[in-house]
């Protein structure tokens, strides 16, 4: 059974189990990532997005699919579909179409249509980080499914030009990046927040439409990006609330904080074991919860990583990063102990060693600890 989520005089929106289709009523100009009928085209007809496989061992599906190759799993979809396979732009991902997120933003004649789905669990990268795969000149395809990608289709309802379309494209993946930057997702392969991830997609349509002078700006200053880029944040955030239980309120712990610098529970819990008392720990074990959220921990942790980001980038002068980083420990530790009044006496008994950075926040956190209830 098909659903309709959207409807416009362009195209008709339907899901129906793991697809999400598209079909442009008008002809249209369409950019997309597509292994066929990718790039700049005006004979794509629908874009097509759909869960290829599930996140987690699904190896023998995912085998499958590498053995058809690229241009053969998509004639195989367009078939189940029932569709030209020259006519369509398609996107695969491992998350669940009903957790696809649609957002409509307008603006006088303007109209902007995001349908995202996201999950970055597996698969968070920063532009730039370090990759482990070369395509050969043989075209050898990737071996190892990925955990996350973030698939956009973007619907606007005026034509563009051919840079319009480009610069749309641009401000698409800014608005991305944006909602990962509100979330603080970190890269898993460097430290640095996430930009987005290795796998993502897009399908951008615009109709073809000699009665309306196209559009030639997509960028921040025009009210055509601003549509665009309020339209793909929102639409990510919600995508990614959805499918990997990501929210605002869910990136207030320590260890999200903390992630990309390596920060991981069990770690963490053996080097405070080795700060406390037994019956200190066995106390701290059973609050951890309230500890790794409490709002001024978290604060100064988010601080500590930004100090920390700052002097990897060359802000300041590594002379600076003891007294930078023990400052936001000291207020960590008074923090947690809910005594802003000791933030002294904390910066006095924690130390920074720049081989070690992390062992200042467990001995902010133990101290802290012990300081609260004392």
């Amino acid at each position: 059974m098909k659903e309709l989520l959207d409807r416009h005089e362009c195209y008709t929106l339907k899901r129906s189990g793991r697809f999400l289709v598209a079909a442009l009523r008008t002809p249209h100009q369409v950019l997309s990532t597509s292994t066929c009928s990718g790039g700049m085209t005006d004979r794509v007809r629908f874009l097509v997005n759909h869960q290829s496989c599930e996140g987690q061992g699904h190896r023998e599906r995912f085998e499958w699919m590498t053995a058809l190759g690229e241009t053969g799993y998509h004639h195989h979809v367009c078939k189940e579909l029932g569709l030209d396979p020259e006519a369509v732009a398609m996107m695969g991902t491992a998350a669940n179409m009903n957790y696809a997120a649609r957002v409509v933003e307008i603006f006088a004649e303007l109209r902007v249509c995001a349908v995202v789905t996201a999950g970055v669990e597996g698969n968070a990268g920063c532009a730039g980080d370090p990759a482990n795969w070369h395509e050969t000149e043989s075209g050898e395809m990737e071996r190892h499914p990925h955990d996350g990608t973030i698939n956009t289709m973007l619907l606007i309802n005026w034509p563009l030009t051919p840079g319009a379309m480009a610069r749309a494209a641009v401000t698409m993946t800014e608005g991305k990046s944006a909602a990962l930057q509100d979330l603080a997702v970190s890269s898993l392969y460097s430290r640095d927040l996430a930009t987005g991830t290795g796998t993502d997609q897009y399908c951008i349509a615009a109709p073809l439409d000699e009665a309306k002078r196209p559009k030639t700006r997509a960028g921040h200053h025009a009210k055509l990006g601003e549509l665009i880029g309020r339209a793909v944040r929102r639409a990510t955030l919600e995508a990614l609330r959805w499918q990997n239980g990501l929210e605002a309120s869910s990136t207030r712990s320590v260890y999200h904080a903390l992630k990309r610098y390596g920060l991981k529970a069990d770690p963490f819990l053996a080097a405070i074991k080795t700060r406390l008392a037994a019956d200190e720990y066995t106390f701290f074990d059973k609050n951890i919860r309230s500890v790794i959220n409490d709002p001024g921990v978290s604060a100064a942790a988010y601080a500590y990583a930004a100090v920390w980001d700052r002097l990897r980038h060359g802000t300041f002068s590594p002379e600076l990063a003891a007294p930078l980083l023990r400052q936001q420990a000291a207020v960590l530790a008074s923090a947690l102990a809910a005594k802003p009044e000791a933030w002294p006496a904390c910066y006095e008994q924690l130390g920074v060693h720049e081989d070690t950075l992390l062992d200042t926040i467990y001995d902010a956190i133990a101290l802290g600890w012990r300081l609260k209830w004392t």
